[in-house]
């Protein structure tokens, strides 16, 4: 098992959240002072290069007009990362290519961070979260096939080397499509794609070979996607499909129990992050069969009853691994079986008013007392030749 550190580089100075409706979309960005924000990215990715060396990879992530995700191009941080970084593998999860104007533009970006990096990169694809809609003024029913017909093009442009192509798809029309640089790995970088509620989608992943990641669902829901993708992986080994699933809690590693707990206290500041009602469902997003399950109340996954579910809720469903360097590896073990195994642990250790002193803190306690264990316990069946991981 690999694991991943990640922080979508919050700016958690905000007014007092019970005078604003969300911190998405809306909040005038009067709110947001640059020279507070340029000392947080240097702090944000001073943990990255830490990450790296404490032998962790690491994980971006892009969102847009919101408070809890600075990184508004995760290529440029990638970028930096990439040469500033010797070591990790530099996860983008990921470009959000249904609100994208260009898949070449994101197909040259990422072949190129591949190259600086020399084939450290995973490239991740996502449909772009709800309240991105509007921002982006997107049709929101068209945002799934834009993602496929984008991740199509990208691909045929990291593949193809020995003449320029046309492309004619239903949203882009490309003449003459001969990307320089190529990418460092070949055919391309590793391809993953994140959560959906839809099977469907998820077994279109699993077909593709791409990897399949979840964030901060309860288990039985994590389970219910992961067996989805599991049932039409195209690989036969095992262990192979155990490679391309992957999982997201929020991980808080302390020297006590109780250290611990406020730490996770700060991090669930990202689980209690407003969003308007208007901008969580825009028409045409989700399937109507996921609307009427909503209706019925079986709606599943980041919802209001999952954030005020409290402290031990949030560990009990697996949403939250918080404890000491025991405690938290037993915590991964037990989630680990609950779902039928994963191969990558996408950790956001920190959020919110988390500190620079406390992430450091938690992910080195990580670094050095949980993660050998990790990797002893579910390593992966080496293939023949190779060395285990």
């Amino acid at each position: 098992m690999r694991c991943w550190h990640f922080t979508e580089m919050p700016y958690p100075f905000l007014p007092d959240l019970d005078t604003v409706d969300s911190i998405r979309v809306n909040l005038p960005n009067k709110h947001y002072d640059p020279k507070v924000g340029a000392d947080l990215y240097q702090r944000y990715l001073d943990e990255h290069v830490m990450a790296d060396e404490l032998g962790l990879d690491i994980m971006l992530n892009e969102h847009h007009q919101t408070a809890t995700c600075t990184n508004v191009a995760a290529p440029l941080s990638a970028a930096i990362l990439a040469r500033q970084t010797k070591n990790a593998r530099i996860c983008i999860l990921g470009n959000p290519m249904a609100n994208r104007a260009d898949p070449i533009r994101v197909a040259e970006e990422m072949a190129m961070i591949d190259v600086i990096s020399r084939g450290r990169l995973d490239c991740g694809f996502v449909r772009g979260v709800p309240y991105e809609v509007y921002a982006a003024n997107t049709n929101p029913t068209q945002t799934l096939e834009r993602l496929w017909e984008g991740i199509d093009l990208a691909v045929k442009a990291w593949t193809s080397h020995d003449a320029p192509f046309n492309f004619e798809g239903k949203f882009w029309h490309k003449r003459q499509v001969n990307i320089w640089p190529r990418p460092f790995q070949q055919p391309h970088p590793p391809v993953w794609i994140t959560g959906s509620s839809d099977k469907e989608n998820i077994k279109e992943v699993a077909r593709r070979g791409f990897t399949f990641a979840m964030f901060l669902q309860p288990h039985e829901k994590v389970k219910e996607m992961f067996d989805a993708y599991r049932s039409c992986s195209i690989y036969s080994d095992p262990e192979e499909v155990r490679r391309h699933i992957a999982f997201m809690p929020l991980v808080a590693t302390g020297e006590t129990e109780e250290e611990a707990a406020k730490l996770a206290e700060k991090l669930s500041w990202y689980l209690q992050a407003k969003t308007a009602v208007q901008f969580r469902n825009p028409p045409g997003y989700v399937p109507v069969s996921f609307n009427v399950q909503a209706l019925k109340g079986k709606y599943t996954g980041r919802t209001d009853a999952v954030r005020a579910g409290g402290f031990e809720y949030l560990k009990e469903q697996g949403v939250l691994i918080s404890g000491t360097p025991d405690s938290v590896f037993e915590q991964i073990k037990r989630f680990y079986h609950r779902v039928g195994g994963f191969g990558q642990l996408l950790m956001m250790q920190q959020a919110g008013f988390v500190t620079h002193e406390e992430t450091v803190k938690s992910m080195t306690l990580f670094a050095k007392e949980v993660y050998p264990r990790v990797k002893e316990e579910f390593a992966f069946r080496p293939a023949k030749g190779a060395a285990a991981e």
